[in-house]
């Protein structure tokens, strides 16, 4: 008879279907605010590369004092998140008429690419004797709470092709647009 009412006593039932359920509820929260986290930092990458281009190809010519605040100005965009592991690089391109290879023209950042190296573009941006700006970004996202996702962070990255606006193309530390 003890044993029988055992098993028909259901006091106890609510407090073991709570300990069953609370950690994957807890999952699905933190894994819900890591990811959301993680894909507005991506989007704020994609921002920071549309942004240093645009700012460079708005000019005809650019400064040293002007690319340190079109850097501070792209990692403003990071707001609320940390700037520091963001790593930035402007470089602009001249696309070669006769072979359609893209050669640097200059290079400031966190990854100046070599004046002459050549850079992949795509295919539709191949119009031989222009120029291009080109910026990437690059940013490790480390979550908040790294209870779902990798707590080393994921490297998240992003770059944009514009063409100079007001000129042929934005000069650096020269009088003319060069081709070498």
């Amino acid at each position: 008879r003890p044993a029988l009412g055992l098993l028909a006593d259901k006091r106890g039932l609510a407090a073991v279907e709570f300990a069953m359920i609370v950690p994957l509820m807890l999952v699905l929260f933190f894994g819900t605010e890591e990811f959301s986290s993680g894909v507005a930092v991506k989007r704020k990458v994609t921002l920071m590369a549309r942004t240093l281009s645009d700012l460079t190809s708005q000019n005809i010519a650019v400064t040293d004092a002007q690319l340190t605040n079109f850097f501070n100005a792209s990692t403003a965009i990071m707001t609320p998140y940390a700037s520091a592991p963001v790593k930035s690089t402007i470089t602009a391109l001249y696309v070669d008429p006769a072979t359609l290879q893209a050669r640097v023209q200059w290079s400031k950042g966190a990854a100046p690419r070599a004046a002459g190296a050549t850079v992949a573009i795509p295919t539709a941006l191949q119009v031989g004797d222009t120029y291009l700006i080109y910026s990437e970004v690059s940013y490790k996202f480390v979550p908040t709470i790294g209870y779902v996702m990798v707590k080393a962070g994921i490297s998240l990255s992003d770059f944009t092709y514009t063409r100079p606006r007001q000129s042929k193309c934005v000069m650096y530390n020269t009088a003319v647009c060069t081709t070498t």
